[in-house]
């Protein structure tokens, strides 16, 4: 298994989403739509369903260590160093944008 980091990611969160998915900003920074509002947690639990499943690990494995109330967040993945993370969210964006 790769090496834990403790770096953390940026991703910017946009509830209301049509549908789900990981692209990459204006800025060329991460995205994460989702489907949910932000209203109850709802919009955090399905972004970390979403993370997990690019990322392709459990649900436990993603952990949103900054900025729980905003849009602009910060993930950690346990498992995976942050390069790895990077790279398979990068590739799940890549997929959306077709």
């Amino acid at each position: 298994m790769p090496a834990e980091s403790s770096e953390t990611i940026p991703i910017k969160v946009r509830p209301r989403a049509s549908r789900s998915r990981v692209e990459r900003g204006a800025d060329g920074g991460l995205v994460a739509r989702v489907h949910s509002p932000a209203a109850d947690e709802a919009a955090n639990r399905e972004l970390v369903g979403l993370l997990a499943r690019a990322l392709e690990v459990p649900k436990s494995a993603v952990q949103i260590v900054r900025g729980g109330k905003s849009r602009s967040k910060q993930i950690a993945v346990t498992g995976l160093s942050a390069a790895e993370a990077r790279s398979r969210l990068e590739r799940a964006a890549e997929g959306a944008r077709r």
